[in-house]
């Protein structure tokens, strides 16, 4: 009886094979760096667009009541897959002045067709007007922000930590 090759001849590995990291120039440094500051200013855009209309509707969401004096005057709604993304002018004369406010809403699921949309607000602060989608969408407009927002940061963190483990690949290979 013979014995096998892997028997008869034990291969010993002090350590894992590993490939050497492949040369990052400068342009591939640029192109990483480009997307994080393309995703940073993502990450912007929804706190500064749409994280304050929802922290101000999670504060009406009890006391708000339809508003017939208020008007919607300018209003666009587009769906891209599952994620609907709304931008509303809201409008309400009040005896001390007019209020204006812009809300962006953005919420996911499945829906076709158009939205219908009723101007409301709490009486005590009528200067965070809002509407009866964005109250009947309130969790699902929370939830979709935090998902959005945590890619976005961990898109921004994997891309920042890549490049400087390649870097110290790179200048390690090299020294």
């Amino acid at each position: 009886m013979t014995a096998s090759p892997e028997r008869a001849h034990p291969v010993e590995r002090a350590e894992p094979l590993r490939l050497p990291p492949q040369r990052h120039g400068w342009m591939a440094t640029f192109w990483v760096l480009f997307g994080i500051v393309a995703l940073g200013a993502m990450l912007a855009a929804c706190a500064i667009y749409t994280a304050p209309a929802l922290i101000s509707d999670w504060q009406v969401r009890e006391t708000a009541v339809p508003v017939a004096e208020a008007r919607i005057s300018d209003g666009k709604c587009s769906s891209k897959i599952a994620i609907h993304i709304c931008d509303l002018t809201l409008t309400l004369r009040r005896p001390t002045g007019t209020v204006t406010r812009r809300v962006n809403y953005v919420f996911a699921g499945l829906h076709v067709g158009d939205f219908s949309v009723g101007p409301m607000a709490d009486p005590a602060r009528p200067d965070l007007i809002t509407t009866d989608l964005g109250l009947e969408r309130l969790w699902n407009r929370t939830i979709t922000l935090v998902v959005i927002m945590g890619a976005l940061a961990a898109a921004i963190f994997g891309a920042l930590l890549s490049l400087v483990r390649n870097r110290r690949a790179a200048s390690g290979a090299a020294g």
